[in-house]
């Protein structure tokens, strides 16, 4: 090589360094600014700006109850991540409209709540590292917050709109509930969305699954709370669910954001289709990728959801011993899975106020 073309390839690697430096020092100080976003969030410190107004930072903590020198250095954060804005003495701060849309309760539509994931998945990156070297997984009971955190994710994406935008899905679903049928929902979590169709359906029964005691006991205080008689929920392990599920016994079964992170997720669904009846209906909302690594290159949270697979869903799995195929499993092998259990007719759909997953809607194929 002529000493002209390794001085460009020299430079071109140089500035391919620093871009990609500054890129990195961007990265950093996101992952940092979502922590204080998830604080704001937990505190009630982005609501309490939001309807205050401009506020020192000696205001906003009396205003939220807090104490000031830590809402002083978070304003910091918030302010030089651009986030918040402050008036040139640096004393005074306000949250910009647009943001407080997307932040805060003001128009329902708070996804504050995102920023959660990366403290909760935090806590155990050090068990995650050591899988790393010794393979094996971390269990859902080393992560008390998670349940919360997905408790608020299914109010934003299922429970606020079941239904005018989910439901309808389903054909001929409302009239259906309204008249009473039997109704399953597997890896129910806290059964925000199940107890919400309890109760506008009082002629259906609604059952709830999930392998873990907190959220079921939450579930179940929450149902006794309402009064509501026509719903229970059940801890159940559903990784042979092929083998004990009461056979043809639901006409409905829904499974939101649940089936990826199962033990065994052929088990469940091949028990879903031993479950439900031959006219019934099987909806299923899970993340929108493909199985395809490089054409998920351009999705807009794919780094996000590949981490929180290693971190959670595919690492919860395999401590049960289970397949671990992870939040990124994909288009095609959920279709692979869903043809195999036994769902040939399968569509899929993509709903506006959903950006990160897909609903499918399977028909069981008839018994013989």
């Amino acid at each position: 090589m002529c000493i002209a073309c390794e001085t460009q390839s020299a430079a071109v690697s140089t500035q391919e360094s620093g871009n990609f430096l500054e890129r990195l020092l961007g990265i950093m100080n996101s992952a940092n600014l979502s922590m204080m976003l998830s604080i704001g969030h937990r505190t009630g410190l982005l609501n309490a700006l939001q309807k205050a107004g401009p506020s020192t930072s000696a205001g906003l903590a009396e205003q939220a109850g807090l104490n000031e020198r830590y809402v002083r250095e978070w304003l910091g954060a918030m302010t030089t991540g651009r986030v918040v804005d402050c008036d040139e003495t640096g004393t005074v701060f306000s949250l910009p409209e647009a943001h407080a849309a997307l932040l805060t309760d003001v128009e329902g539509s708070n996804f504050a709540y995102i920023t959660q994931f990366i403290s909760v998945l935090g806590t155990v990156e050090d068990r995650v590292v050591d899988c790393f070297y010794k393979g094996g997984g971390v269990p859902y009971a080393a992560y008390p917050r998670f349940h919360e955190v997905m408790a608020q994710d299914s109010a934003v994406n299922v429970v606020a709109r079941l239904h005018d935008a989910i439901l309808p899905l389903a054909p001929g679903i409302h009239e259906k509930l309204s008249t009473g049928i039997n109704v399953l929902d597997v890896g129910c979590g806290k059964g925000r969305a199940l107890l919400k169709l309890a109760e506008r359906y009082p002629n259906s029964q609604f059952t709830g699954y999930d392998l873990c005691p907190e959220p079921i006991a939450a579930a179940q205080e929450a149902a006794d709370q309402k009064g509501l008689k026509n719903i229970r929920f059940e801890i159940r392990d559903l990784s042979h669910f092929h083998l004990d599920a009461p056979e043809a016994e639901y006409d409905f079964v829904t499974a939101f954001d649940a089936v990826h992170d199962q033990a065994r997720p052929d088990h469940l669904l091949l028990g879903i289709r031993r479950t439900i009846k031959d006219d019934g209906l099987f909806l299923m909302q899970d993340i929108g990728a493909s199985s395809n690594v490089a054409e998920n290159r351009d999705h807009p949270v794919g780094a996000m959801l590949y981490t929180v697979s290693c971190m959670h869903c595919m690492t919860v799995s395999l401590a049960q011993g289970g397949l671990g195929v992870g939040t990124m499993w994909g288009e095609q092998l959920t279709r692979q899975y869903l043809a195999t259990a036994g769902f040939s007719q399968v569509n899929r759909h993509k709903l506006e106020h959903d950006i990160l997953n897909y609903y499918y809607v399977a028909y069981p194929d008839k018994s013989e």
